[in-house]
């Protein structure tokens, strides 16, 4: 996707919006020689870097694959989801009417099924990239947006392109019925790129954070509270009052919570009753709260580009190291502070 089409499509900022918490890998040096004895020791760097791990999306040892993106709503309608347990990432989006809608990306395990698959979104677009040219699954585009996502760095595995890989299941009623199968999707996707760099970072805890027992991200018409559980190492979602369960068993969570505060506008488009979308700008820079092992990290992130990934960096300028697991980037507007 050429980010001049997109730009000029954002307009004035979204009017009542109120959001509270609410690469190639560096080729290897040369050995140096070791210093002479009568040379001193090299001082280590004050700021130790930490390497990229083998699952670059989870830091656990499971083998990554192709990338696959999956568009699924997250209204009460569509409770339980499907397959959100074995995602590697969770991204969390507002979305028209001050709701959100997730993009679930898997790469190292892929579901039986996941769902309900929904449309997608322009704030997806200026996520996409930083996957190489990953598969993206949804169902149904708004027509202005159909070019961006023709020209967008990814495999188009829609249901509007194909119903390979879709089947309509369960008791929820249309649209909330509408399930992918990802082993089929990603067979319609020759060629998608594997999982690589995209800046998280894995590793035993920084110093610092203050231990909490819950976090709370609101959007305008939803909220998600993360609590902490000692026995299950993870964050359990409730949202918007109700525990958030998997449609196949037990809480949905994940053992990195990132609320990222990204700077969220009106953009070109809107849904059928003309309400418009917000586009949630992810390249730039910004504040995050980072939630792991029972304590909140205040925290900064960067992204150069939308080819690049977002690098998390603690207030004192230390890489902002994750929970090996799941990780859950919660985006929500950077005008208003979090609230633990």
């Amino acid at each position: 996707m050429r980010c001049s089409r997109v730009a000029p499509a954002v307009t004035a900022a979204l009017a009542g919006t109120t959001l509270v918490a609410c690469s190639n890998p560096p080729e290897e040096a040369a050995t140096a020689p070791p210093p002479a004895a009568s040379e001193p020791a090299p001082t280590p760097s004050a700021t130790p870097t930490v390497p990229a791990p083998a699952n670059p999306f989870t830091g656990t040892d499971a083998t990554p694959g192709p990338v696959l993106a999956v568009k699924i709503d997250n209204t009460r309608s569509a409770k339980p989801q499907l397959g959100l347990r074995s995602a590697d990432i969770v991204y969390v989006e507002q979305v028209e009417g001050g709701l959100s809608r997730i993009m679930a990306v898997f790469s190292s395990k892929l579901p039986a099924r996941v769902g309900p698959v929904r449309s997608a979104r322009i704030s997806d677009l200026h996520l996409l990239p930083q996957f190489g040219r990953p598969a993206f699954a949804y169902s149904g585009v708004q027509g202005k947006m159909k070019p961006y996502v023709a020209e967008a760095p990814l495999l188009d595995v829609s249901q509007d392109r194909s119903n390979t890989g879709y089947l309509r299941a369960g008791s929820h009623p249309a649209p909330y019925n509408l399930y992918g199968t990802p082993k089929r999707l990603l067979a319609r996707a020759h060629g998608a790129s594997k999982a690589s760099d995209i800046g998280f970072r894995f590793g035993p805890a920084p110093d610092g954070g203050r231990t909490v027992k819950s976090f709370t991200a609101r959007y305008p018409a939803a909220s998600l509270r993360f609590r902490w559980s000692a026995k299950d190492k993870r964050w359990l979602v409730t949202q918007d009052g109700s525990p958030d369960r998997a449609a196949e068993g037990g809480r949905l969570g994940g053992q990195t919570i990132v609320i990222q505060k990204a700077h969220t506008t009106r953009s070109q488009f809107h849904d059928f009753l003309g309400n418009y979308t917000p586009l949630v700008k992810t390249v730039g820079k910004g504040k995050a709260t980072v939630l792991r092992d029972g304590k909140a990290y205040d925290a900064r992130w960067s992204r150069a580009s939308e080819k690049d990934g977002t690098t998390f960096t603690t207030a004192s300028g230390r890489p902002m190291t994750f929970a090996p697991g799941q990780v859950w980037v919660v985006l929500v507007n950077d005008g208003k502070p979090t609230t633990p």
